[in-house]
């Protein structure tokens, strides 16, 4: 390990551990909730114009003859994908708002990709499934409700703005959730596990909510 590494090193753990601390202290907590249907910003949300960067301190590069997609568990399909078979799968435009739960939205961002609802019609989850589990290239990992996995907005994405996604942003391909916190649209995005019963993620093993919804101010386990 290199000087440098080990600097980053504590830099990242630092950076994990402030996250953590605000969870226990309940930071940017407001105690409203929203109205969807009424308002487009969320409680204790900000509007920004960039798309600020944010993630454990590890940025994989994987060029996109390298990446693959595996996606398995609890389905009677399962399925290995390169970029090619990927990119061989309906491409559909979403626009979407984003919410981060460190309190900055962003609105109407345009992605191109392949719709979660396809996926999902490709590997038919077993009767026994109830749950995801997105696994990232870094390591990370985060959990979602098959039915909220399912709905209509949610593509994996491999490109913003017309654009491909950049690394830093989780390209070659990212998940994109936008009725939950931004944390759930994991980067890097590499493997796809259905279950039968949940199993947090990463920051869910960290004080952050199981679910996280922006309007209801489920930023934290509490």
């Amino acid at each position: 390990m290199s000087k440098d590494d080990g600097l980053w090193g504590t830099i990242r753990t630092k950076l994990i551990d402030r996250k953590q601390e605000w969870a226990k202290e309940g930071r940017l907590l407001t105690g409203q909730r929203g109205d969807p249907l009424r308002q487009r910003l969320p409680p204790g949300q900000h509007e920004v114009k960039n798309w600020p960067v944010l993630d454990l301190g590890i940025q994989p590069r994987i060029a996109p003859e390298e990446w693959s997609l595996r996606i398995d568990g609890a389905v009677a399909q399962p399925q290995l994908w390169n970029w090619a078979q990927f990119q061989a799968q309906p491409q559909q435009k979403f626009l979407s708002d984003i919410h981060c739960v460190t309190a900055w939205s962003r609105f109407d961002n345009r992605w191109d990709g392949v719709s979660a609802r396809h996926l999902l019609s490709v590997v038919q989850p077993l009767p026994t499934a109830r749950h995801v589990l997105l696994h990232s290239a870094d390591g990370y990992t985060t959990n979602l409700r098959l039915d909220h996995f399912g709905a209509k907005d949610v593509v994996l994405a491999h490109s913003w703005e017309g654009s491909p996604l950049t690394r830093e942003h989780g390209g070659p391909v990212r998940l994109v959730v936008p009725k939950f916190y931004f944390w759930k649209s994991a980067k890097w995005l590499t493997r796809i596990e259905f279950l039968t019963k949940d199993a947090p993620g990463y920051w869910e093993n960290r004080g952050y909510h199981n679910e996280g919804n922006p309007w209801q101010e489920d930023r934290y386990d509490r």
